[in-house]
C-alpha cells in the first residue's frame, strides 16, 4: 500500500493539513478492504473494540470505522488481549504496543490519546476516576465520528 499512498499524497500536496495524510491512509485501507472482500465475495471485519469505538472514537471516519460486522465491538481492550491470549496469539502480538499505523514517525495509541487503554477502561467504568474528565475531553473531541450523520429534513 506504501505506493499507492505515496501516489495519492504527492498528487494530493496542494491540500495538506495538520494531520498530514494519516487518515487518508485509514480510508486508502479501507477502500481496499472492500476490493478484496468484493473480489471474494466477502466483507470486511472490523476490529474495534468498545473503548476505540464507543468510549473516544479513535478511529478514522470512512475508514477503520468503514466495515460490514465488527464482532468484538462490545468488548473492552483488555479483554481483546485476554482473547488472543485464550486463542494463542503469539504474546510478541498481544504486548506491542497498539499503534492505528498511520503516522511516519511511528507513534503508538498512547502517545496519541495520552491515556493507555487500561486507564481509559478504568475512566469509562467510573465517574469519580481520575482520568473521567480526560476521557470525556478526548470523547467529546471525536463525538461526531459516534453520532449519526446529521441530516436535513424538509417538510416537517
Amino acid at each position: 500500500m506504501d505506493k499507492i499512498f505515496g501516489s495519492f499524497s504527492k498528487v494530493l500536496n496542494n491540500f495538506d493539513n495538520e494531520h498530514g495524510f494519516a487518515n487518508s491512509r485509514a480510508r486508502l485501507r479501507m477502500a481496499t478492504l472492500y476490493q478484496v472482500a468484493a473480489a471474494n465475495s466477502g466483507i470486511v471485519v472490523g476490529t474495534g473494540n468498545k473503548v476505540e469505538d464507543f468510549g473516544v472514537g479513535f478511529y478514522t471516519k470512512y475508514g477503520d470505522g468503514g466495515v460490514d460486522i465488527s464482532p468484538i465491538a462490545d468488548c473492552t481492550k483488555t479483554q481483546v488481549w485476554e482473547l488472543g491470549k485464550y486463542l494463542g496469539v503469539s504474546n510478541e502480538i498481544i504486548d506491542s504496543q497498539p499503534t492505528d499505523g498511520l503516522w511516519d514517525d511511528g507513534r503508538n495509541d498512547v502517545q496519541q490519546l495520552g491515556m493507555s487503554y487500561e486507564d481509559l477502561e478504568k475512566a469509562m467504568e467510573n465517574k469519580d476516576d481520575p482520568n473521567y474528565q480526560k476521557y470525556l475531553k478526548i470523547r467529546e473531541k471525536n463525538l461526531h465520528k459516534m453520532n449519526p450523520i446529521p441530516v436535513c429534513k424538509f417538510n416537517e
